[in-house]
């Protein structure tokens, strides 16, 4: 085997399939949308079987999407299962809200799945093409979502990204942001 200055021929081949991955369209991993930035639209599945968009909410309600790496796995559970437990903090504001990631919707570790296997109230959202999380950014380099959650307002625009997501309070803690960022309760 040669070396290169210390390196070998393997650890150049690594490498450089490393920077063709970097460079393979995961526009994702480079974006970076910030409060006051118009939210991509989307038109993803969710896990109750009907098809949601960003423009359904335009102008009528704010929205959440809590964003989580993969399925049936213990962080997501615990996130999934704390916004069901304590979403009547959630329901008290003007907001749809859903957790999200690029798993696919049908199949046995699908988000359909998933979410009935917890008994859900609230839809999970299926982007296995990874358009919506890689516009938003939220790719992380596995190629799975990072657990941020977004707060689009009624106007299409994000107002917040916490990035710093603790799943036990999930629902607990949106809507201590809800309130912060000024989203009208329900009437």
């Amino acid at each position: 085997m040669r070396f290169v200055q210390g390196i070998t021929m393997k650890t150049l081949h690594l490498l450089s399939a490393a920077a063709a991955f970097a460079f393979t369209g995961l526009t994702g991993l480079a974006a970076d949308l910030k409060a006051g930035d118009p939210a991509p639209n989307f038109k993803l599945q969710g896990s109750d079987g009907k098809t949601y968009s960003l423009a359904d909410f335009q102008g009528k309600q704010a929205v959440v999407i809590a964003w989580f790496p993969k399925a049936f796995t213990g962080g997501c559970t615990a996130e999934c299962k704390n916004l069901k437990a304590e979403g009547a903090a959630l329901k008290k504001f003007d907001v749809a809200y859903f957790t999200a990631s690029v798993d696919n919707h049908d199949g046995e570790k699908g988000n359909a799945a998933f979410a009935k296997s917890l008994d859900l109230d609230y839809p999970i959202l299926s982007d296995p093409k990874k358009e919506l999380s890689g516009a938003l950014g939220v790719l992380n380099e596995r190629g799975m979502a990072s657990r941020w959650t977004y707060y689009i307002g009624k106007d299409g625009k994000i107002l917040h990204v916490d990035k710093a997501v603790k799943p036990a309070s999930a629902a607990a803690d949106i809507a201590a942001k809800l309130k912060e960022l000024g989203v009208a309760a329900k009437k």
